[in-house]
């Protein structure tokens, strides 16, 4: 990075520090009538990202400022959520995906100037058995396939009526969606993706181990190749090893093939393992997953996933190359504890390889690192990713300094 660039952090990480920014309290639900209550919902969000790579752009700076508000009126078992949100370039050195904006010679931040309906949402929910209709958040597990985008500015929402219901010890979730309302904002001709999507999700927990089958069916009607079917299940468990200690194992596997109007004809594996433990207050997790290939044809794809969140902070990997990509990873954490100065004090430091499924290619590497903790309400984080580009892509260098505050 730049000498200027990390001036510009440093005045940027002083007024996120502000003590005045920190001594904001959380509001509580407003009785209104006899069991009718009003819960304000605002949550707000102030981020620096610095984006550099080998790719002979200049440097991106991107400060924005995200707001969402809204309310949350609750009579019984009926909800009604409305939010708004609104995003805010407080300096614009980068490429904000708007096609109107012209050449910008920065990479991307997909963070562009927004203020859009986020969420409209009537819900009728008894103790976890109901459905929604609506402008609505879906998070699905781990957000692998069916995700909110939470680490952009402007989230991704749906249009869709959802079902939930618990029957003893199993669980069933079902989704109809008409619309993908993505982070790109209102003034994107990418702003939604419509079509006929559905999520069936069915579990049980059953002796520690919960097992799910899922179902993701995507027929977008402009976005074709992107319209897929993926089936799979998925397990996670809490594993005791007596004088040992506690062992954290997830797994999933899913075969994906095209759906609807794809004009490719491929079928494509999905695998993920990931292995957990606490050793000496140490948090390690080894982990490998596979987005597969069809013989270099075509590969597995998540489209509406929260990819921030796989294969590496870089966003190298948004979108799957045609020979898939195998992510074999390591993570170091740890929380700290009676640091009265730096309260909910976190670090963490993973590393992936990057190789791919089809053609034996050394994709590259990458280093993430994050740190973070509170001051009063609001959580601060400072993030970094290093990718090192061997036969994929260019090298990429991001970093992060973010105070976020919600209730």
């Amino acid at each position: 990075m730049k000498k200027s660039l990390v001036l510009s952090i440093g005045a940027v990480m002083g007024s996120i520090a502000s003590p005045a920014f920190a001594q904001e309290s959380p509001l509580p639900p407003i009785e209104v009538a006899d069991g009718v209550t009003i819960d304000p919902i605002v949550a707000a969000r102030l981020r620096y990202e610095a984006v550099d790579q080998a790719s002979g752009l200049d440097d991106a700076g991107a400060l924005t400022a995200r707001l969402r508000a809204g309310a949350e009126i609750k009579a019984g078992i009926v909800s009604l959520i409305a939010e708004a949100e609104g995003t805010l370039a407080l300096a614009d050195d980068y490429n904000d995906t708007l096609p109107f904006n012209g050449i910008e010679p920065f990479p991307v931040v997909a963070d562009p100037e927004n203020f859009e309906l986020n969420r409209l949402q009537l819900s009728v929910m008894d103790e976890g058995n109901g459905a929604t209709i609506g402008r609505q958040r879906i998070i699905l597990d781990n957000a692998r396939f069916v995700g909110n985008v939470g680490w952009r500015q402007n989230e991704q929402t749906f249009d869709a009526i959802r079902g939930q219901a618990t029957i003893g010890p199993a669980t069933f979730d079902a989704t109809y969606a008409v619309s993908q309302r993505t982070i790109f904002g209102v003034d994107s001709p990418n702003e939604h993706f419509d079509g006929d999507f559905v999520f069936l999700n069915g579990g049980v927990e059953v002796a520690g181990v919960d097992a799910k089958a899922f179902a993701y069916l995507i027929d977008y009607d402009d976005r074709i190749a992107f319209s897929s079917q993926t089936y799979g299940l998925r397990a996670n468990a809490d594993l005791e090893l007596p004088g040992l200690f506690a062992l954290k194992a997830e797994a999933s596997v899913a075969t994906q093939s095209d759906y609807g109007a794809n004009p490719v004809d491929y079928t494509a594996p999905y695998y993920s393992v990931k292995l957990g433990a606490t050793v000496a207050g140490f948090g390690l997790t080894a982990g490998y997953e596979e987005l597969g290939s069809d013989g270099g044809v075509a590969a597995f794809q998540t489209p509406m996933a929260t990819l921030h969140a796989f294969n590496g902070w870089a966003d190298v990997f948004l979108n799957t190359p045609t020979f898939g990509v195998r992510d074999y990873y390591v993570t170091v954490g740890r929380s700290f504890g009676g640091i009265r100065l730096l309260p909910g004090f976190n670090a963490s430091v993973t590393y992936h390889q990057f190789d791919s499924d089809f053609g034996s290619q050394d994709l590259g590497t990458e280093w993430d690192a994050s740190l973070g903790f509170k001051a009063g309400p609001v959580s601060l984080l400072v993030k970094y990713a290093d990718y090192d580009a061997d036969t994929f892509a260019v090298d990429t260098e991001k970093l992060w300094l973010q105070a976020e505050i919600s209730f």
